[in-house]
């Protein structure tokens, strides 16, 4: 049955494991991280009125869930399972999908009600972390993946990078809201919404994100 396929161990199955090790390591390390990028996050858009910082802090959340993955991914005799690694696939990929419509409702909550966005320190702050920080982490997991032969972890791997994307996306919209461009913001938004749709699609059909 699919869900007892097992992956053979590569030669130099000890290395292997400890890869195994390194990459769940590294998404708890992650895990923290993306908690406290969410909560920040979320803060500062709440704040601001800014859709695109709220929209990032929930995306935090997605890449939450693919950290998850990982670390589940590599306990116990799941280490090993193709079956775990589909059943993953398509979860990482239906959180993305539930991300888009409520970042297309927030944006035409936001307008309708007349928000407008306002400067958020905190909002640069955390989004200038991420932007530093995340293609670290992003690069050391696709390099595991790569040794692992695991497409779960190079895809969270992807997903940081993604991450640092849209860090760099919303600290453009909030300095272009700045200078008096109010609907940068928004604009963000929505290309949040649809990249998280099309990274939705491509982890459903088993392609690794955001190459």
């Amino acid at each position: 049955m699919a869900d007892q396929m097992v992956l053979a161990r590569p030669a130099g199955g000890d290395e292997w494991l400890r890869d195994a090790r390194r990459a769940r390591a590294l998404s708890l390390v992650t895990l923290a991280w993306l908690g406290a990028e969410s909560v920040l996050g979320l803060a500062a858009g709440l704040g601001s009125h800014s859709v695109a910082l709220i929209g990032w802090g929930t995306s935090s959340l997605v890449e939450a869930a693919a950290s998850l993955v990982v670390v589940w991914r590599f306990t116990g005799s799941r280490t090993h399972s193709a079956g775990a690694e589909d059943r993953a696939r398509k979860a990482v990929a239906v959180s993305f999908w539930l991300l888009a419509p409520y970042l297309l409702v927030h944006v035409a909550h936001d307008l309708d009600a007349g928000h407008r966005a306002v400067p958020s320190p905190l909002g640069i702050a955390v989004t200038a972390a991420a932007l530093v920080g995340m293609p670290l982490l992003g690069r050391a997991k696709r390099r595991l993946g790569a040794r692992l032969h695991s497409a779960a972890t190079t895809g969270e791997g992807t997903q940081n990078l993604l991450c640092a994307l849209m860090a760099a996306g919303v600290l453009a919209g909030l300095a272009l809201n700045g200078a008096g461009w109010w609907w940068a913001d928004p604009a963000v938004a929505v290309l949040l919404a649809a990249v998280a749709v099309r990274e939705g699609r491509r982890a459903w059909r088993g392609h690794s994100c955001c190459h």
